[in-house]
């Protein structure tokens, strides 16, 4: 039942469009004016390309936020959240169209070649003075991934943890997360993509590295055998946004999207079936 009437909001809303865009945004949310109207219609004088809605990721494109290295197949948690926002917007499945941006690319200054960009990125106040971000369709946790029956398997004491090796992806919140959290006494290995963070963990470059926990979750159980997801750290407020370039008035609009997809439901649905599985893990304090 509540599938079904989650169904029925969403093609009504589809089919109307959204009522005017109120001024209110939650914590990393931009704060630019709102476009006249947030309906089909309205909001066609802010797209990248008119008739379309251009979504940015990376490549690949890791589960369990896509499947099958397939954005557009509207499979995977933030290309359903991809998806349902477009279609709060109006706009049909087949007016999505899918761009290719790296993540350390996608926060640095200047106008953008998409609409907005989802690829687990984090708000922070450091990148928002350079991109803008909608409000959370994701709250974040980092978590810990290491070699089975390594010592950072079962030493993992807040001291303990100051004493090993890690690596992880250049520009990440996962990498901010190891030297301001962590603060281990060597200096962290930094890498160009999370492809070459594995790598280094799999030849012992690195003792463990920092991801979320959906993200290490699947590369433990999935992607790389003889490791596991040793633990997660404590909520600090970390969340995804979705990035735009600086000022893009279409933020509100999808900010109000987000808003109702929270409230019918909709995000909770899609958590449950694509991230249950990663959500109830042990934590440890860094």
């Amino acid at each position: 039942m509540m599938r079904r009437m989650v169904l029925v909001m969403l093609a009504a809303t589809a089919a109307t469009g959204l009522a005017a865009c109120g001024s209110s945004a939650s914590p990393g949310a931009s704060g630019s004016a709102a476009a006249a109207s947030c309906s089909y219609a309205g909001i066609q004088s802010e797209l990248y390309q008119k008739g379309a809605l251009t979504v940015a990721t990376d490549k690949p494109a890791y589960p369990p936020w896509f499947e099958n290295n397939n954005p557009a197949s509207g499979k995977g948690y933030e290309s359903a959240v991809a998806y349902a926002i477009a279609k709060q917007l109006g706009f049909k499945a087949s007016q999505v169209h899918w761009a290719y941006e790296p993540f350390d690319a996608s926060y640095a200054p200047g106008p953008k070649k998409f609409d907005f960009d989802i690829n687990e990125i984090s708000y922070t106040a450091q990148r928002a003075t350079a991109v803008s971000f909608s409000s959370s369709y994701y709250d974040v946790q980092q978590s810990l991934v290491a070699i089975k029956n390594s010592p950072i398997a079962t030493q993992h004491s807040p001291a303990q943890l100051k004493t090993y090796v890690y690596g992880d992806q250049i520009g990440t919140t996962s990498l901010a997360f190891i030297t301001g959290s962590i603060q281990p006494t060597a200096q962290p290995k930094v890498f160009s993509t999370l492809n070459d963070v594995k790598e280094a963990l799999q030849t012992h470059q690195i003792a463990a590295f920092v991801t979320d926990t959906p993200t290490a979750q699947y590369i433990s159980s999935s992607e790389i055998p003889g490791t596991e997801m040793v633990a997660q750290f404590p909520s600090t407020g970390e969340h995804y946004g979705l990035l735009f370039t600086k000022g893009n008035p279409l933020v509100s609009c999808v900010n109000k999207a987000i808003a109702t997809l929270k409230s019918d439901g909709t995000l909770a649905a899609l958590q449950k079936q694509y991230l249950q599985i990663y959500l109830t893990v042990p934590t440890i304090q860094p």
